[in-house]
């Protein structure tokens, strides 16, 4: 589903002076996985997932998207492809706060082609658990239904991929697992899962980790073999 290839990109300061997020990062995600990036802050993840979003664009290399170059796609197909085929998850859950749980989910479908849309904000929120709080702000919620209001936003336009960016940041720790058990349930209906984190605890839900340092691909493990060795 996506294959990256000598993945750079480069920044530069005010000064002029150059500065590489990311080195020849190559990788490939195949589709219904679930990947778990890893780094401490400043290790070149977020840039890796802004891209893998199409929300920015490397400086070198190649990243193919269900076999297509991405570098190819205009403006608008890149925004199409966000819309309506990947689904964004932030840790500050990025709600409206004077909008309601609903229209806070049926956003994405303001920008959609599909004809009918009626109905789909509150089918998003019945399928994590909201289905008795469409009317509710931002502010007469949990910060984990804020979350799962998230997620249903990011499921209205039925996306193949789901990009989730410290999605358990802001959350206590059983909140967390809630939150993570619901990506699980996702992946095994067959989204692609791609998790941006700095817990190892959260990481390990993940099938499959890689470990970004200095802006390149550190280390790449399976999750279950990382266990293995912490209890050998």
């Amino acid at each position: 589903m996506i294959e990256l290839s000598g993945i750079g990109k480069t920044y530069r300061r005010p000064s002029g002076e150059a500065v590489n997020a990311l080195m020849d990062v190559s990788l490939r995600i195949e589709e219904g996985e679930f990947l778990a990036i890893v780094g401490s802050s400043g290790s070149g993840k977020s840039t890796l997932m802004n891209i893998l979003g199409l929300l920015d664009v490397p400086s070198t290399g190649s990243y193919r998207l269900r076999g297509e170059e991405t570098s190819a796609f205009s403006p608008g197909e890149q925004a199409r492809w966000r819309n309506k085929r990947i689904g964004f998850v932030f840790q500050t859950f990025h709600l409206l706060a004077r909008t309601s749980a609903v229209e806070n989910v049926e956003l994405p479908l303001l920008y959609s082609d599909r004809k009918n849309i009626r109905g789909m904000g509150r089918k998003a929120l019945e399928l994590v658990g909201l289905g008795d709080r469409l009317a509710h702000r931002p502010s007469e919620l949990s910060g984990g239904q804020q979350q799962r209001v998230a997620i249903a936003r990011a499921l209205v336009n039925d996306p193949e991929i789901i990009l989730a960016d410290e999605p358990t940041g802001n959350l206590d720790s059983a909140t967390s697992n809630e939150i993570m058990q619901m990506l699980i349930a996702l992946n095994r209906e067959g989204r692609t899962i791609i998790m941006v984190t700095h817990e190892p605890d959260i990481a390990n839900w993940a099938k499959r980790q890689i470990v970004m340092r200095d802006g390149l691909v550190f280390k790449e493990s399976l999750t279950a073999d990382l266990l293995a060795a912490a209890h050998a």
